[in-house]
This record gives structure tokens, sequence and C-alpha cells, in this order.
């Protein structure tokens, strides 16, 4: 039977921001349903970090971050931390392990023109770690199971989003059998991407809405106005604390310089 576990479970924590992307089929195994299930019910054992180690994009990341911290486990809490929020453990990856990563782990130049490799493999010197918004905001193909080139709207999705919760009288869904899935959304104030000339930033606020149930489970408990979230394709992750948020939006930040530097 699985462990209930404290927030400080790092599996539980990628499980959390794995989810999504993996029901929509862009990445990890064929376990979604079991993977919602221990995120929703907060549990956590070796079979959830079994099926946590098929996504070939995160879990790569994750034992690159422990290695260079010298922590033995790859779901550590601060080690899933750093990779998709971001905290001090990036600083501790060299330019060199964070180069053979990307060679030898995600295969880009097997994956990319040799001009892109160039671009992305330019950035290591002046800066890049590998957070997760380096990945989306810097690679401009996808490298789970469906190998295709970002768009803006995709690459605002697949990065970790700051919400700020708005008050809401949205309905609640009742599953059917035509619609069985989603159940609950709420309104979330939040910076998307967007294109100035050549250049990516974070655009003006605006309120989208974010879903945070499937058949009346959730990952996170009754959200009230003015608390901060993680949104992940349109889906609430997680509640964020304030150092949280402002490691979140900081690492966004620097990537999005990257993103825009001309190599």
């Amino acid at each position: 039977m699985p462990i209930i576990t404290e927030k400080s479970d790092g599996a539980l924590l990628a499980a959390r921001f794995a989810f999504m992307p993996n029901k929509l089929r862009y990445c990890g195994g064929d376990s979604n349903s079991e993977l919602f299930e221990y995120a929703a019910h907060r549990t956590s054992d070796d079979g959830l970090k079994m099926m946590l180690k098929e996504f070939e994009t995160m879990f790569p990341y994750l034992r690159l971050i422990a290695e260079a911290n010298r922590i033995a486990d790859p779901f550590n809490y601060r080690v899933v931390e750093a990779y998709w929020i971001g905290n001090e453990l990036l600083e501790n990856v060299s330019m060199n392990n964070f180069y053979r990563y990307l060679v030898d782990e995600q295969k880009l130049k097997k994956k990319l023109k040799l001009s892109v490799c160039e671009k992305v493999f330019g950035k290591i010197p002046v800066g890049a770690k590998p957070h997760h918004s380096f990945h989306v905001l810097n690679i401009p193909k996808r490298t789970g199971n469906y190998p295709v080139d970002y768009t803006l709207r995709t690459m605002d999705e697949c990065r970790i989003s700051v919400g700020k919760i708005k008050p809401t009288d949205l309905p609640t869904y009742q599953p059917t059998d035509l619609a069985p899935s989603f159940t609950k959304k709420v309104l979330v104030e939040y910076q998307p991407l967007a294109a100035a000339g050549n250049k990516l930033i974070l655009g003006e606020p605006v309120i989208r809405e974010a879903w945070t149930e499937i058949n009346n489970k959730a990952f996170v408990g009754e959200l009230k106005a003015g608390e901060w979230v993680a949104i992940h394709w349109g889906w609430v992750c997680d509640v964020l604390s304030q150092k949280q948020v402002e490691n979140l939006n900081k690492w966004t930040n620097y990537n999005l310089a990257l993103a825009n530097l001309k190599i």
C-alpha cells in the first residue's frame, strides 16, 4: 500500500507537475490514472518513482541536479523543487556537466539541427542552468513523446506559470459518460508569454481559467482568493509559498533573458 506522506516528498511533488503533460501524452509512460491517484491521495512509494523514471526529459534533469549537489536520491524534495520551481541547488551544476547532459542524456545533437544546437550550447557559458523553463524557452523542439516545434501558446502552457487565485463563482462540473474527467476550475491572474518584436516577454496580467479537479479529486485543497498556485498545461499543480513564487519568477525571467540572447 502507498504510504501517506507530507508535502516535503519529492516524488509526490514531481507527480503533481508531471501529471498534466502525461495526461496529454506529451511525455512519460502510460500510467496516467495511477499517477493521478498518487498525487490526488498525497501518497508515495517506490511504484510512483518507477513511473516518474519513465519521463525521459524530467528524470535525467533530476539526476543531474542531484549528482551536482551530492544528493543520492534524485527524488529528494529540494532536487525536484529546483527543476520545476527553482532554488539554490541549480547554481551547483557546472557548465561541463550541463553540456554533457544535453549531449548524452537529451541527445540534442541527434534531435536538433547543428545551427540550433550551437545556439542552445552557446547559452551554457553565459549561465544556463537545468531549470524547466530553460528547456521550454531555449530548446525550440519538444524532446518527449512528440518531438514537434514549440509555438508561443505551447511554450506558455508548458512552462510553469505563477497564478494568483481570484474570487470566482464558477460552477462545479458533474462527470458524465461523455465528459468523465474535469469537474472544477478556478480563475487565476497570471502573466502570459508574449512576443515583442523578436523577443519573448511576459505580458500584462490577464485572467484565465485553470482546472483543479478530475472526478472531484484534486491535488490542492479549497483555494482562497489571493493564494499563489503553480499552473502547468491549464492544471493547478500545487499551492506556492512566497519564496517559491519568488524563485519561479526569478528563474522564468532569467531564462527569458537567455532566450532573447543573440548567440
